[in-house]
């Protein structure tokens, strides 16, 4: 496995350099990964074993140790090929000399090969405690893919899609005449909140001081920054649902009776109730967003 990835320029399949950060690389293998993904191209294996190629590139650029021993083999190659650029008459000549090739191809054996060692260790480490990087990556694909072809299908019927909406309320201790709003700007808040995931938007309001709307592009993120994210220390935030909190179900009583009434759900929600759905979230999300521009101007009013 580790002399197939070492034939490969794992940063030239992704597109990146080599100073990319994690972030970008991950944003690299989404990009590429979802215009090759198998479930989009069942009958290409082309586009499979380049899906297998950026996962493996993935796998080691987002491990430190495997990405150090991938780039100290490359940094090698790199300098036996400008050394070889830079010979002079002389010493190619000398370089041709038998003795001297043999001994030369023999030390450097066998550097790559503990290197190459080195690496198919940290690989098979990589293999025995799971990639949840690639898991976690190829997991955020497959529901793009899904939110695609859920798109395709409501783009074939009777309504327009509409997408899913994660979003939270944000409030914190401001006074009207705060020109910095209580420590909070949009920069800040971005970066508070995209630890936990995709970013879709925040507004900051600009009328009703210590208040603001993000929204997520995934329930998993907006999860974690409920539970997770309290601010500045000096004035922290409070965090609640707007729209997309999941259901709390409550466990079966019964063995297999949650896989058989969820069963029951699922055959009796037809396209029609999911677009009913649709179109209530929807409409719930007006109304939120009229609130809020009454209460702005109502501030604004009194002011």
């Amino acid at each position: 496995i580790a002399k197939k990835i070492l034939e490969m320029d794992l940063y030239g399949l992704l597109g990146i350099e080599i100073t990319a950060t994690s972030k970008e690389i991950k944003k690299a293998y989404r990009q590429k990964a979802l215009t090759c993904h198998p479930d989009k191209n069942p009958d290409n294996p082309k586009a499979a074993e380049l899906f297998h190629q950026l996962s493996q590139a993935l796998e080691v650029l987002t491990d430190a140790a495997a990405k150090a021993a991938y780039d100290k083999i490359c940094a090698a190659k790199k300098q036996a090929e400008e050394r070889t650029r830079k010979l002079d008459d002389k010493r190619k000549k000398i370089k041709l000399d038998l003795e001297a090739r043999e001994r030369h191809a023999e030390a450097q054996s066998q550097e790559e090969a503990q290197i190459t060692r080195t690496l198919e260790e940290e690989i098979a480490r990589l293999r025995e405690e799971g990639s949840r990087q690639l898991e976690e990556e190829q997991r955020l694909i497959k529901e793009q893919i899904q939110r695609e072809r859920e798109a395709q299908e409501q783009q074939a019927g009777s309504y327009a899609p509409l997408p899913s909406l994660f979003s939270l309320q944000l409030k914190w201790k401001c006074k009207k005449d705060d020109d910095m709003n209580g420590g909070y700007s949009q920069d800040v808040l971005l970066r508070l909140l995209q630890k936990y995931g995709d970013v879709l938007n925040v507004i900051v309001s600009s009328k009703k001081k210590g208040s603001a709307v993000v929204e997520f592009a995934t329930v998993r993120a907006a999860e974690l920054a409920v539970k997770n994210e309290s601010g500045l220390s000096e004035n922290p935030l409070k965090i609640s649902w707007i729209e997309g909190q999941p259901e709390v179900i409550a466990p079966p009583t019964q063995p297999g009776l949650f896989m058989s009434a969820q069963s029951a759900l699922t055959n009796e929600r037809d396209y029609e109730s999911v677009v009913m759905m649709k179109m209530r979230q929807a409409a719930e999300r007006q109304k939120l967003i009229e609130q809020m521009q009454r209460e702005d101007e109502e501030d604004a009013a009194h002011s």
